[in-house]
């Protein structure tokens, strides 16, 4: 049956175990699968999933941060594998805007393995150079521009890489209130906490206060001491101080940083939320435990906060320290952007009897808060509309982009619209802001209107024929967002605190 020469399953084996005897073992002979069934395999490791992060040995990390809060990680680099920084290429925006290199997304897959090789052996080497940023500058609804640092791709990649590293130590150090450039943390998350903060809470002053130029005035010599608090990997400190002082490319023409962090920086929003952990966090939570005697609320998302107090005493005792609190680490809260209003369940109440007006309302994360009651109780509530000076500046800006298309077909353009359109409902879809969100769909269907009008002298367009391209194009607005509460309810019974 062997006459063949080939090997088979079927045939029972004659070789013995090895130190194995007849009567010692059941099966004294080795199986062994014939060797056809080994061709189809390969050594080759598979590439990781571009959808889904795995964890490439960082949950011990995170464990180990979450069960020792005072522990000092001496070895981190090592978890910037190959694998580690293939996978943040993977995870960055494909259509993005280049940096000083010029090197796109797709340049960079091109011999994507040779590349990621090369860059993993610079950084262990310690031949890794960071690149400067390139500067672009973007307009700020005030009038004002707001500089964007642009990195080059290998520093993007290098950076996402760290920053994926570190959140898994300061994940677990960062307090509740904090929501902003954190996972499974959102703006809404954090609106819905402000309310359900003011609506249950003794709360009768609000704190809106502003950090001015947050981004710009972060001091490099405190924001290394505050990570060495956690990371003492000299690796890891030594490529963040690299990124610190890139310096930024301005029209070709390269400047010096020695304060601030570029926004638009892969890591910024990490290095920002450190900084303000320790000054800010740390030092609110010691002073409404110590110093507070009233309720107290806070909510941060990256440098916008908010701060309700019971006592305006403490209000302005809390306001007068933390500015001196921020002036000692290089930061200084705006003049005239920051504010102690009276706002709360009685605010209207004691208004009305001093023979005032209406409590005045605060803009937090694009919503413009107003005391109010329920329309079937009278009972206290948040009233909240999208701020109206961002509404006009958004809306000017696609008037803007109708006119540069004005030529298109009627389906690219409403194609572009209804994108448009959709993106800024879908943020602003929260219950209570119908009215904003049908003035908003109104607004745009005007302008458009007016730029087909614009396309010939003998256009043949009226509202009758607009409806028509309106119903076809235009999202309808729809309340998408839950009531504040019922989201805190639905997360809390979900265990996310």
């Amino acid at each position: 049956m062997n006459a063949d020469g080939k090997s088979d399953e079927f045939v029972v084996p004659t070789t013995r175990a090895n130190n194995a005897e007849a009567d010692s073992v059941a099966e004294s002979v080795e199986e062994r699968n014939s060797a056809k069934k080994n061709v189809g395999e390969s050594d080759l490791v598979h590439a990781p999933k571009r959808n889904k992060r795995r964890s490439f040995g960082l949950a011990g990390v995170r464990e180990t941060a979450r069960a020792k809060p005072e522990l000092k990680f001496t070895s981190l680099l090592h978890h910037v594998n190959e694998n580690l920084l293939a996978e943040a290429f993977f995870d960055l925006k494909k259509t993005a805007a280049a940096g000083v290199d010029e090197v796109t997304w797709h340049d960079y897959e091109q011999g994507l393995e040779a590349h990621i090789e090369d860059l993993h052996g610079r950084i262990h080497r310690g031949a890794y150079r960071a690149k400067p940023s390139k500067r672009i500058y973007l307009p700020k609804p005030d009038g004002r521009q707001r500089p964007i640092g642009i990195a080059s791709l290998e520093d993007k990649i290098v950076q996402k890489a760290v920053t994926w590293v570190l959140q898994c130590i300061y994940e677990q150090d960062f307090l509740g209130f904090s929501y902003g450039f954190r996972p499974g943390r959102s703006q809404h998350q954090a609106l819905d906490a402000l309310s359900v903060g003011l609506s249950s809470k003794k709360v009768n002053w609000v704190l809106d206060a502003d950090v001015e130029g947050f981004f710009d005035a972060i001091d490099h010599q405190w924001l290394i001491k505050f990570l060495e608090h956690r990371v003492a990997d000299k690796r890891i400190l030594r490529l963040i101080g690299k990124w610190l002082r890139a310096g930024v490319s301005d029209d070709g023409e390269w400047s010096k940083t020695t304060v601030g962090t570029p926004q638009g920086a892969v890591i910024s929003p990490l290095l920002a939320n450190v900084y303000l952990h320790y000054v800010l966090d740390l030092w609110i939570q010691s002073w409404r435990s110590q110093r507070g005697r009233g309720d107290m609320v806070i909510v941060r998302y990256a440098d916008d906060f908010i701060i309700g107090f019971e006592h305006k005493s403490e209000a302005e005792a809390c306001l007068k320290e933390l500015r001196d609190r921020f002036a000692k680490f290089g930061l200084k809260l705006h003049d005239q952007k920051t504010r102690l209003i009276e706002f709360g369940r009685f605010a209207i109440d004691r208004r009305k009897a001093r023979g005032e007006g209406r409590p005045e309302t605060f803009d937090f994360l694009g919503f413009t808060h107003r005391c109010g009651v329920t329309r079937r109780h009278g009972w206290f509530t948040i009233h909240r509309e999208s701020v109206a000076k961002r509404m006009r500046a958004t809306l000017a800006a696609i008037k803007a982009k109708l006119q540069q298309r004005r030529h298109w077909s009627l389906g690219s353009v409403g194609c572009w619209l209804s994108r448009v359109m959709q993106g800024w409902l879908n943020y602003h879809a929260i219950p209570g802001n119908m009215k904003r969100l049908q003035q908003f769909r109104d607004e745009v269907a005007k302008m458009w209107l007016g730029v087909l009008r614009r396309r010939s002298q003998r256009h043949r367009w009226n509202w009758a024929r607009m409806h028509r391209l309106i119903r076809h194009h235009l999202p309808t607005p729809r309340i998408l967002h839950r009531y504040p509460k019922d989201n805190f309810r639905a997360r809390f019974n979900a265990g996310a605190v």
